[in-house]
């Protein structure tokens, strides 16, 4: 099996640095939508969307993030991207989580 084809485990941060005519909250509500319509398992938080696919969709997420600000004007933005790969292996969210929730 390709490595590219095991799941990984991805943090997504939009940070607006100069928003333009909207508000920073509108930019990124705008991305999570984005982030929903891709049909990849994820989960938003207070400070960042984590997402699990395998890793090419995960980078075809983020392009498609990239290319949307780009479209749409936004002046200005860091899109900060943490990836956590297994090699050979699946890598999970909930493995890291499960143990500390109720």
């Amino acid at each position: 099996m390709d490595n590219h084809s095991y799941i990984v485990s991805a943090s997504l941060q939009l940070v607006p640095i100069i928003p333009g005519a909207k508000h920073p909250y509108e930019w990124i509500d705008e991305v999570i939508a984005i982030i929903k319509a891709s049909g990849l398992q994820y989960e938003v938080g207070a400070f960042s969307t984590s997402v699990e696919s395998d890793y090419k969709s995960v980078m075809r997420l983020i392009d498609n993030i990239n290319s949307f600000l780009f479209a749409q004007n936004c002046p200005e933005w860091v899109l900060q991207v943490q990836l956590q790969l297994r090699s050979g292996a699946h890598m999970t969210s909930s493995e890291k989580i499960d143990k500390h929730r109720d």
